[in-house]
């Protein structure tokens, strides 16, 4: 058992808070955490992922008063930690008036009302429980799209199972009846208000497909901060560009990519977005859901993958962050590790990180530590992408010429008897486009 002491929490109450909001008293739920390990061997990794939940759960409004880790060989189809562990919380539960279990673990439809059903209080997953805190910070309109769609994706298998007066008007005698039932119509209004969701969020992806259209035109490369949330990503977009975007010691405090230009040494400029956080086993309809938002990501030029120096486990924040990049298509794109929050952090540990990363950089975002060394590492690894050279290009070849102009910047342009010769600067990886014409 992993029992959650005041010590652990740095001395967080575990009581029920209130607060006065306009008259009415709003009262947080008191949660009960639940993990599941099938091998010793994964006994640490549960146990940071049990520590992650409890923050949170707390970023979700609830108060976690206790958690356990469970250990069998495998998942119970029915309860999922096994009937006579479930009487055994279910008594616990009751004892400590607890409002709501967490389960680290996702949890199937059956799973789920099977506990709600035995525990007699609310029983919700990690999916949910992160679907919960994104439909709390979502601010724009498309991210609160997004995370509608998210959160109907995922409550649709969990609507009740089909069964005989459950199904639609039958074809035999006995069968006809008054109609949908309501589960059909409950799920036929969720359809539909998916392929809402999806058609209005494909309208602002095209929307934002022009405004990244309209930045490549401009000729500057794009920097996408990524992270674990709560890694500082945010305070260094703000350092960096001078930008006044919300910054919480808070987990996914920021939903909406932001850009913003930004100076870098050797007369260099860049613009740089600011994205959505990541957490292990992000869920996959938030993946899917935030898939336009991401695309700020995939069309970067470089990464800056902000890591918190000072967390228990870097290593395994950064391991996450990269299993998300694979997912969305991002692991090609160059990265720069930046250690940050170096002014409270174990000093040997960020020498370690920054050994086992070449040209890693740590800094402290909020004091300004180290910006100057991370401007000129980033602007040192943008100009290896790109490169200066000359071409000829035929007159009856304007195709080719407006390419050049479309993906790159032309230094010098000169008019010659049969052709026109320009010098560009362009990423390294288009000049197999032109080689004809190269000099």
């Amino acid at each position: 058992m992993v029992a959650m002491t005041d010590d652990s929490r740095a001395g967080r109450q575990r009581r029920r808070l209130t607060a006065t909001v306009t008259d009415l008293e709003v009262v947080r739920q008191r949660a009960y955490l639940v993990g599941l390990v099938t091998r010793s061997a994964e006994v640490p990794e549960a146990e940071a992922s049990l520590a992650e939940l409890e923050l949170l759960t707390d970023t979700a409004g609830s108060d976690p008063v206790e958690a356990q880790l469970v250990r069998r060989p495998h998942p119970d189809p029915a309860t999922f930690i096994g009937r006579g562990k479930v009487e055994e919380l279910a008594s616990e539960i009751k004892a400590l008036d607890i409002d709501v279990a967490v389960f680290d673990n996702e949890l199937s439809p059956a799973q789920q009302r099977n506990l709600q059903h035995l525990f007699q209080c609310d029983v919700v997953d990690r999916v949910a429980l992160i679907l919960d805190i994104f439909a709390q910070h979502a601010t724009s309109k498309e991210g609160m799209l997004q995370v509608e769609l998210a959160q109907h994706r995922y409550r649709l298998p969990r609507l009740r199972g089909r069964g005989v007066e459950m199904s639609r008007l039958g074809g035999g005698i006995g069968t006809r009846g008054p109609g949908e039932t309501q589960l059909e119509t409950d799920r036929r209004r969720i359809l539909d208000r998916i392929r809402k969701l999806e058609r209005a969020i494909t309208d602002l992806g095209r929307s934002r497909a022009t405004r990244s259209k309209a930045r490549r035109r401009s000729r500057l490369p794009l920097i996408a901060l990524v992270g674990y949330t709560n890694a500082g990503k945010s305070t260094l977009f703000n350092a960096l560009t001078g930008a006044s975007v919300l910054v919480e010691n808070q987990l996914f405090a920021t939903l909406d990519s932001t850009v913003r230009r930004v100076e870098l040494p050797s007369n260099m400029a860049a613009l740089v977005s600011d994205t959505v956080g990541f957490v292990r086993r992000l869920p996959h309809e938030l993946v899917e859901a935030f898939r336009s938002t991401l695309e700020e990501v995939n069309q970067a030029d470089l990464l800056l993958h902000v890591v918190d120096g000072a967390d228990e486990n870097p290593d395994r924040q950064i391991e996450a962050v990269r299993q998300v990049l694979s997912e969305i298509g991002a692991a090609a794109i160059p990265e720069l590790i930046v250690v940050n929050k170096c002014d409270v952090a174990d000093a040997p540990a960020v020498k370690r990180l920054v050994r086992l990363h070449p040209g890693a950089v740590a800094i402290s975002a909020s004091r300004g530590d180290g910006l100057e060394t991370l401007a000129e590492e980033a602007a040192r690894a943008l100009s290896a992408r790109v490169v200066e050279a000359d071409f000829t290009v035929p007159y009856d070849r304007g195709d080719a010429l407006a390419a050049l102009h479309r993906v790159g910047e032309v230094i010098d342009e000169r008019h010659l008897d049969d052709a026109t010769a320009v010098r560009v600067r362009l990423p390294r990886e288009e000049l197999h486009a032109f080689a004809d014409f190269r000099d």
